[in-house]
């Protein structure tokens, strides 16, 4: 094979394998943006028995075709109390079949189903309306993608088969298996996707380019790369979520590693599960996290409960870190860095009040005054943010500014000043309902409490998108932003009838809570909306955003 020939091959596949890649994370973007919410409501009531849990986790890991996203999203219901540890750990060994059964699935080859699903997918794409329906198209038009990518990375592969030095590379990977597991790893590390990265290995050994034993080694070490791709995404979560994600990382890794060292020993033992290469690599990746799903979930609780010797808080000598202000004034000469050091200052806001509505939903079934207080301080110490952010905006207006950075020094204001209406309705509002809640000894009806947890799980899903927006400035994620805004006002009105018909049932906890139930509802509809006021200035400047609505 010449080298010009070599490159073009190589080209090719290159493009197969990002191709792949990217119509994994399009079809998991889809989920994302259009099922969020159901989704954390779906993960937070699998908390009754480790089989369910294990079940959730596997049916997340298939719509998201990622464990690694499913481990993200239990992390923040670890966080706060939501969900204990062990459970989460249950979710993520279940996630982590999921994650094996979505290979098995997008190995299937159907001729018709790559145009059927471009059709359908685009059509509903560029015809629906609403934001869910939308995303529907986009998940079909990424499984379509994925299936063509690995249509791709076949043609692309074929003149390698007969190649005399690719041969020679591939047969060293199969004597060498921990190179090969090394690889695998560094490779689902690099791309962050176990799946599309178990889907590139299978396919290399259909095509008779990897040896079976190489290709093995290869799923196995996808397994521990996508473990640590978990792990380090979660790296500055709270110690609860990280001791989860470091016990999947473990036994999903440790496990792996010693399955390797099993093939090593025994190579035999992959004819048993299938004919041909293909099947053999794709069934190994499903039975190994099968395996571990059995053989750990029995012991979850044990396994948590030794994480805290190895994985301690480890405290700063001179207590926590004072965060420093991003505004700086010596940059109010320089326009543009000054609004990029507001923006940096809002952010920063924003995560606040987010941990803020993290931790005043538990003080409705218990209350603490530790952290009522600490909500308290923090509102005050947002509202002096605000003061100091507006200060600093009006200095450098003082010093003159062309017409797009003060376009965007009145959008930064604005968003600022949204931000803190939503900090005040935390301390103001659902503060002092839960005190009261605590003070006058009552509770919600079992449908009521569950309404409210439930709603607020839909806004926090929607404050942590706007974050997201205040980052990546993304039209289409700000657009689903100010649309979800809508939604929530169909739902808090569906709530609010629901909660009608309870007291007309004559509920004695619904007549007792009614007015904190109807409160608690209006001011999360009112953080939802603060938060949504992100999206405005980009959808603006899109043209997606008329005065009044959306076009």
């Amino acid at each position: 094979m010449n080298e010009p020939h070599a490159i073009q091959i190589l080209i090719h596949i290159a493009g197969a394998a990002g191709l792949l890649i990217w119509a994994v994370r399009l079809v998991r973007t889809g989920v994302e943006r259009g099922f969020a919410a159901p989704m954390r409501i779906w993960l937070r009531h699998s908390a009754k028995n480790r089989l369910l849990a294990a079940g959730t986790g596997m049916g997340a890991a298939v719509l998201l075709q990622s464990s690694t996203a499913v481990a993200v999203l239990v992390s923040n219901f670890v966080s706060i109390g939501g969900l204990a540890t062990a459970t989460g750990l249950a979710i993520l060994l279940g996630a982590d079949v999921g994650s094996a059964v979505v290979t098995q699935l997008l190995m299937v080859r159907q001729p018709l189903l790559i145009p059927l699903l471009l059709v359908i997918g685009v059509t509903v794409f560029l015809r629906s309306e609403g934001s869910s329906t939308r995303q529907v198209g986009r998940i079909m038009i990424g499984l379509a993608l994925i299936f063509v990518s690995l249509d791709m990375i076949r043609g692309a592969t074929e003149p390698m088969i007969s190649s005399p030095g690719t041969q020679a590379v591939m047969a060293y990977l199969g004597r060498d298996l921990l190179t090969a597991f090394i690889i695998g790893a560094v490779f689902a590390w690099g791309v962050h996707s176990s799946v599309a990265s178990v889907l590139l290995f299978v396919t290399l050994a259909g095509q008779s380019i990897l040896p079976i034993p190489a290709a093995a080694a290869m799923v196995l070490g996808a397994n521990l790369g996508g473990g640590f791709v978990a792990f380090f995404l979660t790296y500055s979560a709270p110690l609860a979520s990280r001791r989860m994600v470091m016990a999947n990382l473990i036994l999903r890794g440790g496990g792996a590693a010693l399955t390797v060292f099993a093939i090593a020993a025994m190579p035999d033992i992959l004819l048993q599960l299938g004919a041909t290469p293909s099947s053999q690599a794709i069934n190994l990746h499903l039975a190994f996290n099968v395996a571990l799903a059995i053989l750990a979930l029995p012991f979850v609780g044990p396994i948590t409960s030794v994480l805290p010797y190895f994985l301690a808080e480890k405290p700063y000598p001179n207590g926590a870190l004072d965060v420093a202000s991003a505004l700086d004034p010596a940059l109010l000469d320089r326009p543009q860095r000054a609004t990029d050091s507001a923006a940096r200052e809002i952010l920063a806001m924003g995560q606040k009040i987010e941990q803020m509505l993290i931790a005043v939903e538990p003080l409705y079934d218990q209350w603490n005054a530790a952290t009522a207080k600490l909500i308290a301080d923090q509102d005050k110490a947002i509202k002096q943010t605000h003061l100091d952010i507006k200060l600093y905006l009006a200095r450098l207006g003082q010093k003159g500014m062309d017409e797009d950075v003060s376009q965007r020094s009145m959008e930064l204001a604005s968003i600022s000043s949204s931000l803190v209406s939503a900090s005040d309705a935390i301390a103001r509002i659902l503060l002092e309902l839960s005190r009261r809640l605590d003070a006058q000894k009552l509770q919600f009806s079992p449908q009521g409490r569950e309404e409210i947890r439930n709603f607020a799980d839909r806004v926090q899903s929607n404050v942590h998108l706007a974050l997201n927006v205040m980052m990546n400035q993304n039209p289409a994620e700000a657009r689903a932003l100010v649309e979800a805004k809508e939604k929530v006002r169909k739902v808090e009105q569906k709530l609010q009838r629901s909660h009608i018909g309870r007291l007309r049932e004559g509920l004695v906890e619904s007549i007792e809570t009614s007015n904190i139930h109807q409160e608690t509802l209006r001011a999360l509809k009112q953080i939802n909306t603060a938060f949504s006021m992100v999206g405005h200035p980009i959808l603006l400047k899109s043209g997606d955003l008329l005065k009044s609505r959306l076009s």
